[in-house]
């Protein structure tokens, strides 16, 4: 059992299909013995694209991956690493209050952050991590071009941009956003509404979906009883191992072909999820699962 590899973009990286998110990292409390194991693991399942990002654990992940990688530094030929960078949050004292920072100094200084505590030369791609309504287009294009000329950053991109955002920021860019991060699931349906994912099948982009299970909410929130329900029952109708499974299928199948994001450090979690891709749900089972989670009918 092996996931497949797909284009990100036509002009950009080469990713799994499903990808490995890092964000809960310090929560697993693996030593880096254990996180070199894990990340063995689902490389040999082909899930070799890993997430990241700088504020991730309160600063914390990154360091704790590198220092993983360390132990046995070739495995990072095997691995396409994702890194994020703009939110600027307390955790690091020098910020007084949770805030957005994408002024090109404070990128720059995040990409190369990221490159010293993941213990890497390089990052196949870096994301804004949010929209910084102060953000000034030029300016982060001019760190994106700087880092990308230097070979510290392969590709760029961005995360939870509007359309309309990605277009300002594509607009001074030589060079492609090769994706866009945003939150998909049967919780959170307004990228099909609000143009983000029309927008990336136009431009050939293949979007990374993050909080695919909506936090953890669709297991434990009592709102969530009659989704449960409905993808139960979808399950059973197509051999599925559990309703994860069936959720990832319902994001993949989606016509912009979104990446999802695996958030846990479970083996089994991590080989069910990889099992997914397998899995085809119909249309109406596709429509039933949209209508469970929104509690309406289409018009």
């Amino acid at each position: 059992m092996s996931i497949s590899r797909v284009a990100l973009h036509p002009q950009g990286p080469t990713f799994s299909r499903l990808i490995m998110g890092y964000w809960r990292l310090m929560e697993w409390q693996l030593s880096p013995t254990a996180l070199l194991d894990l990340m063995k693991y689902h490389l040999d399942l082909g899930v070799s694209t890993i997430d990241h990002a700088d504020i991730y654990g309160g600063y914390q992940c990154e360091a704790a991956f590198g220092e993983a990688l360390r132990i046995e530094p070739s495995l990072r030929d095997r691995m396409e690493i994702v890194s994020k960078c703009g939110i600027a949050l307390t955790a690091n004292p020098e910020h007084a209050l949770n805030h957005y920072n994408t002024g090109k100094g404070h990128i720059i200084a995040s990409a190369e952050a990221s490159l010293q505590k993941l213990g890497t030369d390089h990052l196949d791609l870096l994301l804004i991590h949010r929209p910084d309504p102060l953000m000034n287009a030029d300016e982060v294009a001019d760190a994106f071009i700087t880092l990308k000329q230097a070979g510290k950053i392969k590709h760029a991109g961005v995360s939870n941009f509007t359309a309309r955002q990605f277009e300002l920021l594509q607009s001074r860019l030589p060079f492609p956003l090769v994706t866009n991060q945003l939150e998909i699931s049967p919780l959170h349906q307004e990228g099909t509404l609000d143009g983000s994912l029309d927008q990336c099948q136009q431009l050939g982009i293949k979007p990374m979906a993050w909080s695919c299970l909506g936090g953890g909410r669709l297991f434990s929130d009592p709102a969530c009883e009659r989704l449960r329900g409905e993808l139960e029952q979808i399950r059973q109708e197509v051999g599925a191992q559990t309703i994860e499974q069936v959720v990832y299928a319902w994001v993949m199948m989606l016509p912009s072909q979104p990446l999802p994001l695996i958030g846990s450090g479970k083996r089994e979690r991590i080989a069910a999820a990889v099992a997914s891709e397998s899995i085809t749900l119909n249309r109406q089972q596709w429509f039933r699962i949209r209508k469970a989670a929104l509690g309406y009918d289409v018009p």
